[in-house]
């Protein structure tokens, strides 16, 4: 990953609502690994929020509509509706699984947890302003909408996020307990965030960036990805502290990470990527290579098993 300058740095991070839409979505992706070797406390990432918070309501989803209904074609418009739906389910889930996390930890970590729940919050009204007002998806209420939109997510989502809810409703046993913790911490600030989500984020971002469509999406999910960044940086400290404090956590990372590649490796009804750029090779090798900068940052191994199928993935031509 190119090794980003001082300017882009600061841009990212000091960027306000108006500016974000000037970014370049892979600087925000980079930009998520500049602190990763170090990894800010828990402290320094609740100072970023107060800085990088910002206001769904805020953005202007004019253009958008006609951009959906005059700039893009059904098929590029249905795999779109189909990659952001499962951003939809997965801010309402983690919204109302996250507390579950907080219950154990530092009160450091507890704190910035209550601002990760909040931007969770603020990234569900995004896609339910987007679905509502472009989309013109049918619903009332907030619940309505999620129904709408549930039928056009994979089951790429429904495995990953059925282990999360899994392993969240095990934490709620013990939620003190190192093992639970480390499990629930791999599946999601590892895998679903650090993994799925920044590189599917790439998909919908890059295609709105080189078609010059969708410019209050643009905006609005950019400005999520900066705080999966924050998300993401906090989580990997979590997991990187556990198993240097107890290497013995290291088979609770490798045993959920088993789970979580066996869980999104199935499907029956993939989402059509090529009408987006992407096709479903490319997106594999994309997560893996996600999955490894993440690992390697953090000084955490993988057993021969499981680095042999991530390197089979990364390097396939």
């Amino acid at each position: 990953m190119t090794e980003l300058s001082r300017e882009t740095i600061s841009s990212v991070e000091n960027s306000t609502l108006s500016q974000i839409r000037d970014l370049d979505i892979d600087d925000v992706i980079a930009y998520l690994h500049t602190d990763l070797k170090k990894l800010p406390d828990y402290t320094s990432l609740y100072q970023r929020y107060h800085r990088q918070r910002w206001n769904a309501y805020e953005l202007d989803f004019t253009q958008d509509l006609a951009d959906w209904q005059n700039g893009m074609t059904q098929e590029e418009r249905d795999a779109f509706t189909a990659v952001s739906a499962g951003f939809h389910h997965g801010e309402r889930q983690v919204e109302v699984e996250l507390p579950v996390f907080m219950l154990g930890g530092s009160e450091e970590s507890k704190m910035f947890l209550a601002s990760q729940i909040e931007d969770e919050a603020r990234h569900m009204v995004f896609f339910d302003r987007f679905y509502r007002e472009v989309v013109d998806l049918p619903g009332e209420s907030m619940q309505e909408l999620l129904d709408s939109s549930f039928g056009y997510i994979s089951e790429t989502f429904v495995g990953s996020f059925g282990l999360l809810a899994y392993l969240a409703d095990d934490l709620r046993r013990d939620p003190e307990d190192p093992v639970r913790r480390v499990r629930y911490g791999t599946a999601y600030f590892l895998w679903i965030e650090g993994v799925l989500a920044l590189t599917v984020m790439k998909v919908t971002l890059g295609f709105c960036r080189n078609r010059g469509l969708l410019p209050g999406y643009y905006t609005g999910f950019t400005a999520s990805c900066r705080d999966e960044a924050r998300h993401v940086q906090a989580g990997m400290r979590f997991l990187r502290d556990s198993v240097q404090e107890d290497p013995r956590l290291l088979l609770a990372v490798h045993d959920t990470l088993r789970a979580a590649l066996t869980a999104s490796a199935t499907t029956s009804r993939r989402i059509p990527l090529e009408p987006l750029g992407w096709d479903l090779a490319g997106l594999q090798q994309e997560m893996m290579r996600q999955l490894w900068m993440k690992l390697s940052d953090v000084g955490i191994s993988l057993p021969p098993d499981l680095d042999s199928m991530v390197s089979a993935i990364r390097t396939r031509s």
